[in-house]
């Protein structure tokens, strides 16, 4: 062997399993971190259409008189939106003057 040519380290089998264990670890926890990410965007969106909810009903409150007897009064009349098959909304009626009781659910 020349003296100005370095020797090249050799990996066995050993050093092959170790990278491919460490490769595996760090693909886990990337898939871990996508899945915390998406189940706090998932809460953040839920909270997000309950106040929108609220809001509709306040607002029509205020320009109305009452507080509406159902969600699909504020679906037609007042544009509210959602994705019913990400999400089920409990609206309880409680009096045409007092604020509905307001429960958004993930289905995911």
């Amino acid at each position: 062997m020349n003296r100005f040519q370095k020797a090249r380290p050799r990996f066995g089998g050993a050093g092959r399993l170790l990278s491919a264990a460490l490769f595996l670890a760090v693909l886990a926890l990337f898939v871990l971190g996508l899945d915390n990410i998406s189940g706090i965007t998932s809460r953040q969106e839920a909270e997000g259409l309950e106040n929108s909810i609220r809001q509709s009903a306040v607002h029509c409150y205020a320009l109305e008189g009452f507080y509406p007897d159902s969600l699909s009064y504020l679906e037609e009349h007042y544009g509210l939106t959602y994705d019913k098959d990400k999400y089920i909304v409990s609206y309880e009626i409680i009096g045409s003057n007092l604020m509905p009781d307001v429960s958004v659910i993930p289905l995911k």
